[in-house]
């Protein structure tokens, strides 16, 4: 979905191809090597946002000595449901990496119907926390585990304090702008 949330988003500002967005994605931070996005993916998606009725082929730009260039354009059904895709993906998200995409094309919904979303995220992962603690509070730690168990408890509470940390400080600068 992040991809097709990044195509949809490129495609509002102007027609576009698929090498041309890989290429733009990976400056001046390779996303798509951290990412894996290849180029067979981005064509996938490019295939699949047209069978949606998403975006549509323009023209074909041909050159000697290079292979053709298919440009494309977002629809109006394209630009209607890209926002629809990014609180999808707000919603499904597990943890603030899942939800770069989406913070990077925030200009394309209303924080007013995000922030809940965020904080009812916030909401889940402090329960998790909770939970996550009275289990530890539980467990039966001889001598011989105590290490490893203090390990993975240290593990899991810095990672769940650390998405907290984020997840509150985006929703923080999402209420500033909203006002």
């Amino acid at each position: 979905m992040s991809i097709q949330i990044y195509i949809l988003s490129k495609l509002t500002e102007g027609e576009n191809y698929p090498y041309k967005l890989k290429k733009n994605l990976s400056e001046p931070i390779p996303f798509d090597k951290m990412g894996n996005l290849t180029e067979s993916k981005l064509y996938y998606h490019f295939e699949s946002l047209t069978k949606q009725g998403l975006v549509e082929p323009r023209e074909i730009i041909k050159e000697d000595h290079r292979p053709d260039k298919q440009v494309f354009a977002i629809t109006d059904k394209g630009r209607e449901q890209l926002p629809n895709k990014i609180y999808e993906l707000f919603e499904k998200a597990k943890n603030i990496s899942e939800m770069l995409v989406g913070i990077m094309f925030l200009q394309h919904v209303e924080n007013a119907r995000v922030i809940p979303i965020l904080e009812k995220n916030l909401e889940v992962l402090k329960e998790k926390q909770e939970q996550f603690q009275a289990i530890y509070n539980q467990i039966q730690k001889d001598d011989s585990m105590r290490d490893q168990v203090d390990f993975v408890h240290s593990y899991y509470s810095n990672n769940i304090a650390n998405e907290l940390h984020w997840l509150e400080k985006l929703i923080s600068k999402m209420k500033d702008i909203k006002e």
